[in-house]
């Protein structure tokens, strides 16, 4: 690695560093993501993840030792 180019780094680095670390960035307050949905999601298949399992073990398909 050239010392230039560690150089060029810290110069572009110290000239942007407040556009990427600073208060000005430019975050979304709202995610992109519907977390009420992630979360509703995630309770139906742990739901349907208990009763299968409990299906399972009863018709003999799966040991109880997991």
């Amino acid at each position: 690695m050239h010392p230039n180019q560690i150089t060029a780094w810290k110069a572009q680095l110290e000239g942007g560093a407040s556009g990427v670390f600073g208060l000005g960035s430019a975050v979304p307050a709202t995610p992109a993501i519907d977390v009420k949905w992630l979360h509703a999601k995630i309770g139906e298949l742990t739901l349907e993840n208990d009763f299968l399992e409990g299906a399972l073990t009863k018709a003999g398909l799966l040991s109880e030792k997991r």
